[in-house]
């Protein structure tokens, strides 16, 4: 994996996506209703957002707000949107279901990646409400992700921060840990040094509560 520092960041429009690409953003996340954690955006907002960047960009596919429990309504959902976001020729998708003993849902996580094929798939922080970690992470790596999302099984990286030290050891190059939520400029370089994640993911909001370009700038590592 390459040494330098790479920055994914989370967009809720094409026009926070441009301002991502503008700052050295190496990817965006798009997604829809941030207050709530994030659910999958519209295909017109996914449709805008090729159009506007030329830096890769990953879908949040999630049903819904709340917790990451889905039926199988929901799940079906969930497939048929990762299936238009292949055709549409996204980079990859963001997906992630519990089952209630707070364990991956491997079956329906199986689903999502067997339609994503050929997309890149990160499980998102649905694995920072599992129980287990250390088993969640064998069972996303066995399910064929490319990336975990986390916080360190935590509400955020700093209160994450040794665990993403251990997340990252433990997967040993079988997957790439995207450390997010709380990654600011003040501390992506401390989380660099500690963890050893070169992969970090940010919403990257300036003053006015929408992604900066200036922030994004001062989070790259150029």
């Amino acid at each position: 994996m390459d040494s330098k520092r790479f920055l994914e960041c989370c967009c809720t429009d094409a026009a926070e996506a441009v301002e991502a690409m503008k700052g050295g953003a190496g990817r965006i996340e798009l997604c829809e209703d941030l207050p709530c954690g994030g659910v999958s955006p519209s295909r017109s907002s996914i449709e805008a957002a090729l159009t506007a960047v030329n830096i890769p960009v990953n879908v949040l596919v999630r049903a819904r707000g709340g917790n990451f429990v889905y039926n199988e309504e929901e799940i079906e959902m969930m497939v048929k949107s990762v299936r238009m976001c292949r055709e549409l020729g996204v980079n990859g998708v963001v997906v992630g279901a519990l089952r209630n003993d707070e364990s991956i849902d491997t079956e329906a996580v199986r689903r999502m990646v067997a339609e994503a094929e050929g997309l890149h798939v990160t499980f998102h922080r649905a694995f920072d409400e599992c129980a287990d970690p250390f088993a969640a992470l064998e069972d996303i790596i066995d399910l064929g992700c490319d990336r975990l999302l986390t916080a360190g099984h935590a509400s955020n990286v700093n209160v994450g921060e040794p665990m993403l030290k251990e997340l990252n050891g433990r997967a040993a190059g079988r997957i790439i840990i995207l450390a997010g939520s709380g990654v600011r400029p003040g501390n992506i370089a401390r989380l660099e040094a500690s963890t050893g994640c070169k992969e970090f993911h940010s919403s990257s909001h300036g003053p006015d509560g929408r992604t900066s370009h200036e922030v994004v700038a001062a989070m790259v590592d150029r």
